[in-house]
């Protein structure tokens, strides 16, 4: 028995790293996974494959997050396919970073488009289906960038404010009909992204983490694993910190 029989799963920027890793815990738990991304390439058919040796069911769906359109169609096509969708994780995210005195207005757009409004829009889209069904989880993917703010990153940073306090209004607004939402702020994660950087960054960050390491993405997927099974049946509205005391 695992934590998600019977349930399906709606993940967005599904095909790599963070999204990739909660796709195949949540596979691994039982439930069937529907995820987007913004083409489906190799890697994403490769996600799919993984995702099938499991045994549940699995489709992978193209879609612009941010175009507020194709995010209904796609949430329709889900819930047609599928029958119901019980989680929705908002992970697709992207970084354009730089000084705010340097940031272009096509670099603020972008983030807070791919970011912030790409979680209204499937939020906007799933809610009447998880409110006929009297129940659903909404996992909002932030960063500890939107607790503490991020030199560089300002754009990045108010994306991921914006998503933690959207995942606590969407609690009040729609706890009534048993739908819950919350937020995960992963800390430094261990990726491509951040294996890019230069050995002494890396040390440094290393140097301010009480626990010594960067977090995995598995560390993430098992937080997410947690929001959306009935272990967490009576948390709502709340920020789940995956950061190793970074900040705390």
């Amino acid at each position: 028995m695992g934590l998600l029989d019977g349930k399906v799963a709606l993940i967005t920027g599904a095909a790599r790293g963070i999204g990739k890793a909660i796709a195949l815990k949540y596979a691994a738990e039982g439930a069937d996974v529907a995820f987007t991304d913004l083409v489906i390439n190799e890697a994403a058919q490769q996600t799919v494959a993984e995702i099938e040796a499991f045994g549940h069911k699995v489709k992978a769906y193209a879609s612009n997050a941010a175009d507020f359109e194709q995010t209904q169609q796609v949430v329709a096509e889900v819930a047609a396919e599928f029958g119901h969708i019980d989680i929705l994780v908002n992970n697709a995210g992207i970084t354009k970073d730089g000084l705010v005195m340097r940031m272009s207005e096509q670099q603020w757009d972008a983030v807070i488009a791919v970011n912030l409004k790409s979680a209204f829009n499937f939020i906007h889209a799933i809610v009447p289906i998880m409110a006929r069904q009297r129940g659903g989880s909404i996992i909002n993917m932030a960063s500890i960038a939107g607790q503490m703010g991020n030199p560089g990153q300002v754009n990045y940073a108010s994306s991921k404010a914006g998503l933690i306090a959207m995942a606590k209004s969407v609690a009040k607004e729609m706890g009534a009909r048993g739908i819950r939402a919350n937020a995960i702020a992963p800390g430094f994660i261990v990726s491509d992204m951040t294996n890019a950087l230069p050995d002494a960054v890396k040390e440094e960050y290393l140097k301010q983490i009480p626990l010594h390491r960067g977090g995995t993405p598995e560390d993430i997927a098992n937080a997410a694993l947690f929001l959306g099974s009935e272990l967490s049946s009576y948390i709502s509205g709340q920020v789940i910190a995956v950061n190793g005391a970074l900040y705390c």
